[in-house]
């Protein structure tokens, strides 16, 4: 039984060559990481500008009056805003280009955010505590930690992890080709799943799985559409973990050539 809902195909191709040893992102995405890690580099200059724009204010007019204050605080707050966009633009960059775990920058590469809260706020702290402002030493080191919270990635893509998902994908169903609903937070192999066709549902995305990280940084496979079609193909567990094994091997092997 086929959806009534509207389905909406992403531009994502679908493949059914599960050979395939590695994620390798498409031109398109590495062009579309380009132009976000651009856009986020941008932002971050811009922010770390207003942090010294702060410590030019500290360093000129300190002890601050309370209108001074206040100032200084508001071109705190454009300093977090900016480091805020500024992340969520890298976030979705590594979505798009992911990196490899087996990198030694893994880490720096997808917390860069974090990193960059620290560099935007740190020093202008360092300043308000040798001038004596508390109530700036304060609020700027709350801006830096919810900034740093804000611009984590706490489920951080990796070249590793989508070979792995796409590979479970094609080996249920033979081809890199999966569902999802904006506020969704599985991907599906039938546009009929009791979970997205809904009369709450008025449209449904296809695509790869690349497309759906792209989109929604959707993690995981819905258990319901894997143990359907497990059940119609006559699939076991341990055929599925083996062909994931084998995937990851071939990453492994590949990393080290």
């Amino acid at each position: 039984m086929a959806t009534d809902k509207k389905v909406t195909r992403v531009s994502g191709k679908s493949t059914s060559d599960s050979s395939r040893p590695a994620f390798v992102p498409t031109a398109e995405a590495k062009g579309q990481a380009s132009k976000f890690r651009m856009y986020a580099i941008i932002l971050w200059i811009l922010a770390f500008i207003a942090q010294i724009v702060g410590i030019w204010f500290l360093s000129k007019y300190a002890p601050l009056t309370t209108g001074q204050r206040i100032g200084l605080i508001a071109i705190l707050a454009v300093d977090l805003v900016l480091l805020i966009f500024g992340s969520s633009f890298w976030k979705k960059a590594n979505r798009f280009n992911p990196p490899s775990k087996a990198s030694a920058l893994f880490g720096i590469q997808s917390q860069m955010g974090v990193i960059m809260a620290v560099v935007c706020f740190l020093p202008v702290i360092i300043m308000a505590i040798i001038k004596k402002e508390y109530i700036v030493t304060a609020i700027a080191a709350l801006f830096m930690v919810g900034g740093g919270l804000a611009s984590a990635d706490f489920n951080p893509a990796s070249q590793e992890e989508y070979a792995e998902q796409i590979t479970e994908v094609e080996t249920l169903t033979g081809q890199d080709f999966v569902y999802w609903t904006k506020s969704g937070t599985k991907f599906h192999l039938y546009n009929d799943c009791r979970y997205i066709n809904t009369s709450k549902t008025t449209e449904i995305f296809e695509g790869t799985v690349a497309d759906a990280r792209h989109e929604k940084n959707i993690t995981e496979l819905c258990s319901a559409c894997k143990t359907k079609v497990m059940k119609e193909k006559g699939i076991t567990d341990e055929q599925l973990q083996e062909a994931q094994d084998a995937a990851k091997n071939a990453l492994q092997n590949t990393e080290l050539e």
